[in-house]
Parts: structure tokens; sequence; C-alpha cells
């Protein structure tokens, strides 16, 4: 029994293997590689601006308070999520400001209320009017008990994520953990209402930057605020020489040295991609995020960006959009468009406006049941093209009789009864001339050797020509023939039994 269910098993095993794989193709490959369609989903926009309320306290002549409020902007650039609440990355100079607002707001202040000419910049001036320079100097920080200005300043972040149609007022974030350097990671974490009930789409951080020269790299983000007219951008780099990358980041080279793509990358970090993400070749992970400008471009690595997470006390992580979408992207990438459609729909349930699961569903509608859907080819396999069905359900069912048919004879083989075993003969013994009838009747023969023990017969034997008024008795225990007045055999000692 146990080599024939072994045999079946093998079998049925045998035919799994090969019916599985013409059933589940999207699932056998492993996600493809040199793609950017992870990250841009979790790619942001970044503003920020500086709220400044200031109130001049005017006591050249009459006493007068005047009051103003000035927008200051701070910084923009390019963030990317990385988890489902709203943990946002970027660089420290899109939302921290090394210039002092309050100094641009009192030059502003005093030159609208005093009617003089001081520029609307950062800088401390002075003026030829001793009073009116004595004034402006005591409305400059820090705040003194002769101060001539009261300034209150706050930070507005607003972060417009990659969404159609666009969100024109955007999501208020907070600023959770700023770097010490302009060029090193900030966090920030959304503070108001989320598109969809699961969250913020996130992109996946790599473990490490890859260390050769030449590796081939993406750069996504946005050169202004996101709508119909200004997409996503993304460009292709490669990593210049280094491991790692420390606080000065690692440069970038084009191998082929057709394209000087520091100053490439440099011109779109001024446009608005400084702190966009750096997305790996090998798996489509973040690698690092944008610094620099003008003619000098690098890139700050993951390590730095998994640490400034640490110290804000944020973990990142992926949600359910984001394993959704990945399900979807893979079958996309491997051709399967009639499985892609349906997953990226259930994206779009999720996270509504997904700009770029919206392009992928589309495309692949487009190329759904085409020659390219390895999908329908599997779905309708073409006359002659491929090995049908049936033979593999012909060779399970004829597995299924003969493993039942040998169950069956094994169990009939278990009730097949024993053969009987047979008793030995009786021992032959020499017959003994009769006792004479008037011989003693107590007389009793032993025997110094033992005799076979013949199983005991309770009926008593009787010739079936003897008269009905003398029959012939013999002794029950060795078929010895006894008198009619015997009450013991004469031959073994057994007592009669008449």
């Amino acid at each position: 029994m146990a080599r024939l269910t072994a045999l079946a098993g093998g079998a049925a095993l045998a035919l799994a293997m090969a019916v599985l794989p013409a059933a589940l193709p999207a699932m056998a490959h492993d996600h493809p590689s040199g793609i950017t369609d992870l990250v841009t989903p979790a790619v942001v926009r970044v503003e920020a601006t500086a709220h400044v309320d200031i109130t001049l306290l005017d006591h050249i002549g009459d006493l007068v308070h005047v009051e103003r409020s000035y927008d200051v902007p701070i910084g923009a650039g390019t963030g990317t999520v990385v988890s489902p609440e709203g943990a946002i990355v970027t660089l420290t100079r899109t939302v921290k400001s090394e210039q002092d607002v309050a100094v641009y707001a009192a030059n502003k202040i005093f030159a609208e209320h005093h009617d003089v000419k001081i520029p609307a910049d950062f800088e401390r001036h002075s003026l030829k009017d001793d009073v009116l320079d004595r004034h402006l100097k005591q409305c400059y920080p820090p705040l003194s008990s002769r101060a001539t200005c009261i300034i209150d300043v706050t930070t507005d972040i607003t972060v417009f994520p990659n969404v159609s149609p666009a969100d024109p007022k955007g999501l208020k974030a907070d600023l959770v953990k700023a770097g010490p350097r302009p060029d090193s990671p900030a966090v920030l974490m959304t503070s108001s209402r989320v598109v969809g009930s699961v969250g913020l789409p996130t992109a996946p951080l790599a473990d490490k930057v890859p260390e050769a020269q030449g590796s081939p790299v993406g750069v996504a983000g946005f050169l202004g605020r996101p709508g119909a007219d200004v997409p996503y951008t993304v460009e292709i780099a490669h990593l210049g020489r280094g491991g790692g990358t420390g606080e000065t980041g690692r440069p970038f080279v084009d191998p082929d040295k057709k394209v000087d793509e520091p100053v490439k990358l440099g011109g779109l970090a001024d446009r608005g991609m400084r702190g966009a993400p750096v997305i790996g070749d090998k798996d489509g992970h973040v690698i690092g995020i944008l610094i620099g400008g003008g003619k000098d471009a690098r890139m700050i690595g993951v390590r730095e960006v998994t640490g400034a997470l640490t110290k804000a006390g944020v973990a990142p992580r992926r949600g359910a959009i984001d394993a959704a979408f990945e399900a979807a992207l893979t079958r996309y990438h491997t051709k399967y468009f009639t499985e892609a459609a349906p997953g990226f729909q259930r994206v779009l349930e999720l996270y509504p406006g997904n700009v770029v699961a919206a392009a992928l569903l589309k495309e692949s509608l487009a190329r759904r049941g085409g020659p390219e859907d390895l999908g329908a080819r599997r779905a309708v396999a073409p006359s002659g093209g491929s090995m049908p069905l049936w033979p593999f359900i012909v060779a399970a069912g004829v597995l299924f009789v003969v493993a039942a048919l040998g169950a069956i004879l094994l169990w009939r083989r278990g009730r097949t009864p024993e053969p009987e075993q047979e008793l030995p003969p009786p021992v032959a013994t020499q017959p003994s001339p009769p006792p004479d009838e008037d011989a003693s009747q107590t007389v009793v023969v032993r025997r110094s050797q033992p005799f076979a023990v013949i199983p005991q017969q309770k009926q008593v034997l009787t010739a079936p020509d003897s008269p009905p008024e003398s029959p012939v008795v013999y002794c029950t225990a060795c078929g010895m023939r006894l008198g009619p007045a015997h009450r013991f055999c004469g031959y073994c000692g057994h007592p009669s039994e008449t």
C-alpha cells in the first residue's frame, strides 16, 4: 500500500508541475528591474512659506501701531512619501531658510510706512536720517525692551501630491525634524486630510547605495506645482566613483562622456527637483536624494535618509496601496495585461487620482487581448499552438483508477482467512486382547512413559450392528473395548462412563 501511494503521489506531483506553470505564469517572475514606477506615485511637490506678522511701534510723533502680514517664500523642491500616514523626506533648505525673514519684514514695513527706499531683502540697512536709522535698527531682531517692532513668524508647509486632477490646495504638513545643514534630510508629517481611506502611496527605500561606478539611476521630481501641464519628470543618470556618499554626497558621471550629468541635474535641481529621490536600476528602490545645483549636482545616500528618519522617530513602511500597485505592476511589466488591468483598477479604488496607476491602466486596457498579451495567449490557446488540457485530465483519471484498484486489492488481501492448523495424528498403539469378563474391576494398568493425549469425547461409541440389549462399549480415552461390568479401562485406567 505504501509503495502504491508513493507512486500515485509522485505521478500526481509531476502532473501538477506540468499544469501549474501554465496556470500561474505571472507569479513566477520577480519584480522587473530598471523601472521608476514603484517610486513615482509617492513623489510630491513641497513648498514652504514663512508667514510673518509684524507690528511697527512708531513713536516719532504720535504713537502709532502699524500692523502688517507678509508671506515670505522659504523654498520649494521635491519630496518622497515613506509611510502611508504621510511621513515625507525632503531637504532642509526646502523648508527652513538660512536667511532671517524677520529682517525682510522689518525692511518692508519701514519702507512702506516711512516712505523711504529700503530694499525688500534679508540684509540689514542704514538710513541717512539718524532718528529713522535708530528706529530701523531697533526694529531688527532680536527683540529687546527698546524694540520698535514686534514680530511673530510661523512656517507654512504645503505638500502637493501626484494626483489627477491636481489638488490646488495641497496637504498641510509640519516640520518634524530638520537637518543641521541645508543639504541634510528633513522629515515632514502631513497634518491635513489625505486622499482615500488607506493613506498615501509610499516609495520603498533601498538597503544600500550601489558601489560600482557608472551604475544607472533615475531621478524623479517636479519642476513646478503638479498639474495637467506640469507632469512629474524622470531623468536618467549614472553614479560616479565611491561606495557611500557621506555629507558631501556622491557625484554623477556619464560613463560614455556624452553628457555633463552634474550640470544637467544641477539645472533640474534649481528648477524644482532639489530633494528628488534617486532610484536604483536594480530593483526600483530609493537609494538617495538629489542635492546641490548649478553645475554640481550630487546625491546623498539612503543611509543619511534612514538616519534622519530614526532621529525623527518615524519608521518607513509600505501600505495597502503599495501592495496592490506592485502586484499589478509586476503583471504589467511581464506582459500579462489582462491580469494587470483589474489590479490597477483596485489601486484607483484605494487611492483615487493615482496618476501612474491611471496611465498604466489605460495602456493595459489598450494592449489587453493583443499579440503581446501573454495572459490572452494563456486564456485562449491557438489551435495546435500548445498542448491541449485533455491529456492531463485523462492521465489524472487513470492514476485515480489505479490507486483505487490497488487499495481494493490490498483490502481484500487483508480479509482472506488463514488456513486452519491441522492436528497431529493420534499415536498408533498396539491393541491388547480384551480383558476377561470375570477379571477384577479395580485393576489399573500404569505406564512409565507418557502417551499422547487424545481430545476427550463425551459421546459413547456403540457398534451399529450390536443387539440393543447388550451394546458394545469402548473406552472414551484410549478406544479400548470394555466389558459390560468394567468400571475402569483395563488398558489406561480411565473410568468408564457407563
